[in-house]
């Protein structure tokens, strides 16, 4: 089985999962006023979590070694994502500090800029990614100091325990992120066992 046989698979089955998570909203817009998603919504959705997962099947799949792709890393690379994904789609959808129209608020992509450029600089080996993470958990400690000495938590609905808390949240699940790549690299199959 070549590679575009290989990918074809799962690439489907997560084209299909999107639709199905789309849905959900799409069908709750027939029952209550409460939902109400524009186009543009579901094609940002769409495309963030169509996105996030084809990002996903092609590190653990192409990009990464085989040493590398070991059970571990494809759940640290997993959650590692799950993480961006969800900065984005929090800060998208009602803003970290103030409301999503905040200007302030497109800093935290400079956090996904870093992921980014982190993970094609370290080949997304887990060594690498341990120093990414970190890094992304350093920025987004850098954005929350800037947030705070700019006052921004006298101004509503921002409060100093809301800053806090929501950013101290992300910095926690990237330092986790690290320790889970810093795990799969210890579970990597030695050099002398991958002839």
């Amino acid at each position: 089985m070549n590679t575009n046989q290989k990918l074809y698979q799962p690439i489907a089955a997560l084209a299909f999962t999107t639709v199905l998570i789309l849905l959900i909203p799409l069908v709750a817009m027939q029952f209550t006023n409460e939902v109400h998603w524009t186009l543009s919504d579901f094609i940002f959705a769409g495309g963030l979590l169509f996105g996030t997962g084809i990002m996903y099947i092609l590190v653990t799949r192409i990009l990464a070694t085989r040493k590398a792709a070991n059970s571990a890393y494809r759940v640290a690379v997993g959650f590692a994502l799950f993480t961006g994904l969800f900065l984005i789609w929090v800060n998208a959808a009602v803003g970290i500090i103030g409301s999503e129209d905040n200007p302030f608020n497109v800093m935290y992509f400079g956090v996904i800029a870093v992921g980014i450029i982190g993970g094609l600089s370290a080949r997304f080996q887990p060594q690498g990614m341990i120093r990414t993470m970190f890094a992304m958990a350093l920025a987004q400690a850098l954005i929350t100091v800037i947030a705070l000495i700019s006052g921004f938590y006298q101004t509503s609905p921002s409060t100093l325990f809301h800053i806090m808390g929501v950013n101290g949240f992300f910095i926690t699940l990237f330092v986790v992120s690290a320790l889970l790549f810093r795990y799969a690299e210890q579970g990597q199959i030695p050099p002398n066992e991958n002839m």
